[in-house]
């Protein structure tokens, strides 16, 4: 089973639920293009860091690895969900796999692909509101507005750029998808 970000669910408002995320560790890859293309432009490079394009920072196992991985490589169990944030020029998208909880800073391979870069995500309290259907820049448009109007109904204050997070793959029938646009809130 493929595991899951984890949340704990503080608070349920009309519209979203009130979450803290523990800091956790991604895999991040930047991109130009259009919101839909984005993703499937930095699957490729981190896939392949899952798949061992990595130098493992981890003491070597006993037995020797698989052949198709490099020496000194790991394999990375993928997770849920693989987030999208609009990046810092237009057009522009930072794509990322959250790594499994099990990793460390200082056990996380270090990529060996230059498009891939770690680091930690601090934790945090966000706003999310969970939906179905197909992954459009104009779907995610319309959570994000309405997700950001009733954080402020609520009477909370945005505190970051509001992320896409999809959990199924793109050959889940769109209808039962797991979508949601996550937006951080100031404590």
């Amino acid at each position: 089973m493929t595991e899951r970000q984890a949340y704990r669910v503080v608070a349920r408002h009309p519209g979203f639920e009130l979450r803290r995320y523990p800091a956790h560790l991604v895999a991040e890859v930047r991109v130009a293009g259009s919101f839909e293309s984005a993703g499937g432009a930095a699957f490729r490079p981190l896939a392949r860091y899952l798949s061992g394009a990595n130098r493992s920072r981890r003491a070597a196992p006993v037995a020797a690895p698989s052949p198709p991985e490099p020496a000194g490589a790991e394999r990375i169990a993928m997770t849920v969900p693989v987030l999208q944030v609009e990046g810092d020029r237009p057009g522009s998208w930072v794509v990322q796999f959250v790594m499994p909880a099990d990793f460390t800073p200082a056990t996380l391979p270090e990529p060996t692909d230059p498009l891939v870069t770690t680091r930690e995500i601090p934790g945090q309290l966000a706003a999310a509101m969970r939906f179905s259907g197909r992954w459009t820049a104009r779907t995610f448009d319309r959570r994000a507005t309405a997700l950001g109007r009733a954080v402020t109904a609520a009477g909370l204050t945005p505190a970051g750029a509001v992320r896409y997070a999809r959990y199924d793959p793109p050959w889940k029938p769109w209808f039962l998808r797991r979508n949601e646009v996550v937006l951080p809130v100031a404590e």
